[in-house]
């Protein structure tokens, strides 16, 4: 009798062992592992509020204090001319877009204010521009930009050209004796268009929703990492090796783990700050997106583990996934659209599990997508999962030998 016990006690099963007994047995040893990785979570204060934080707070910030638009930006004229004509032109320029300060004396004024960054914009209208407009002759306002950052001043350009523009049309309508309220025969172009899935162009709902996708990213790979890595620190992995544990029993409930806490996270932020903050909307199954999440933290996940097999602490398991989070963004279109990248940046986006994820994240939460048309998308994020995952799990077996 204690022979078969010893033996069922290594973990070595007879012939004659029914198969439901051995999966009972295996799913008993996932179950108790998976409590235990919970319990050392909870034990870990520090990492606790980290996440909280992370997922609520920064995802707070993220929505409601970054913004992609023009807004309220500096702006200073030099009117030369001082006319009915000028007047309205600068008028144009209204918040929240433009913030008009005052008017400047001299042109080297308007330079000096765009070198000391108390100006964004500086407008300035040439002397007898209302007479050249109502005798029909061409004249020219110049806007200088202050385009350290790129985007804004690309949007205030924007902005200051199609202004301007609608200012000389309407002033060429009326001297032709036309309404431009009511153009009648004039000829001109309509432009009509459609905005879908965010009609208001809300910043708030890309921003909450991009910052929650990374969130998840940062954890999925770190968690498992450092789950694994604190077990060489505190030499705990010698214990676990002399158990009828195989490797797989030992990695697999770290991500379980680690991944039901994810989840718990994702559910905090999707109904605590996006939709109670920002109004984001659920357009598609939210069993569907827990789906995608779930399997795109095991994708992540194997990243992590490899991680863990070159990492001898805690400190190079961070910073070692920092390194991994941050072409992972990049490659992501998160930030830069696909279509704007070079040929082979998007080559190396299909090595990216978050590119997949985004575009089933947005596709569920804001299009209403389901698995019909996202089934690309969860095939490459399926994919990647199973080579990374099965690359973590070599590793670790041939340290593990």
């Amino acid at each position: 009798m204690r022979d078969k016990s010893d033996k069922r006690h290594a973990g070595l099963f007879t012939r004659g062992t029914p198969l439901l007994g051995r999966f009972l047995v295996w799913l008993r040893r996932l179950r108790v592992m998976t409590v235990k990785e919970l319990l050392q979570f909870s034990r870990d204060g520090a990492l606790i509020l980290f996440m909280v934080y992370a997922f609520t707070l920064d995802i707070y910030l993220a929505g409601s204090g970054v913004k992609l638009e023009l807004s309220s930006a500096t702006m200073a004229v030099h009117d030369s001319d001082r006319s009915s004509a000028s007047r309205e032109l600068i008028n144009r320029f209204r918040p929240p877009v433009f913030d008009v300060e005052g008017a400047i004396s001299r042109g080297s004024e308007g330079v000096r204010l765009l070198d000391e960054g108390k100006a964004m914009v500086v407008l300035d209208i040439p002397p007898r521009f209302e007479k050249s407009l109502l005798s029909g002759a061409p004249t020219h306002v110049q806007v200088r930009l202050d385009a350290s950052n790129s985007v804004l001043g690309l949007f205030a350009a924007s902005y200051c050209r199609r202004i301007v523009e609608s200012f000389g049309l309407e002033t060429g309508l009326k001297r032709l004796g036309i309404d431009p309220r009511q153009p009648g025969r004039a000829p001109q172009v309509v432009n009509a268009y459609r905005v879908w899935f965010n009609p208001n162009q809300n910043n708030k709902w890309f921003m909450s929703i991009a910052e929650l996708l990374n969130i998840i990213t940062l954890f999925a790979i770190l968690l498992p990492a450092c789950a694994m890595v604190r077990e060489k620190e505190r030499g705990t992995v010698e214990q676990l090796l002399v158990t009828p544990l195989t490797t797989f029993q030992i990695m697999f409930p770290k991500v379980l783990a680690m991944a039901a806490v994810i989840l718990a996270g994702t559910t905090l932020s999707l109904f605590g700050v996006l939709r109670y903050c920002f109004d984001v909307p659920i357009r598609g199954s939210i069993i569907l997106f827990y789906a995608v999440t779930l399997l795109y933290v095991f994708t992540t996940a194997g990243l992590g583990l490899v991680i863990s097999t070159i990492a001898r602490n805690l400190g190079q398991a961070g910073m070692m996934a920092i390194i991994t989070y941050g072409p992972m963004i990049f490659l992501s279109g998160a930030w830069t659209p696909p279509e704007a990248m070079p040929h082979f940046i998007r080559v190396l986006m299909l090595l990216s599990p978050l590119h997949y994820y985004i575009d089933a994240s947005y596709g569920v939460l804001l299009k209403g997508a389901g698995l019909n048309l996202l089934w690309g998308s969860v095939l490459g994020m399926g994919t990647l999962g199973a080579g990374l995952f099965g690359l973590g799990m070599w590793r670790m077996r041939r340290q593990f030998q």
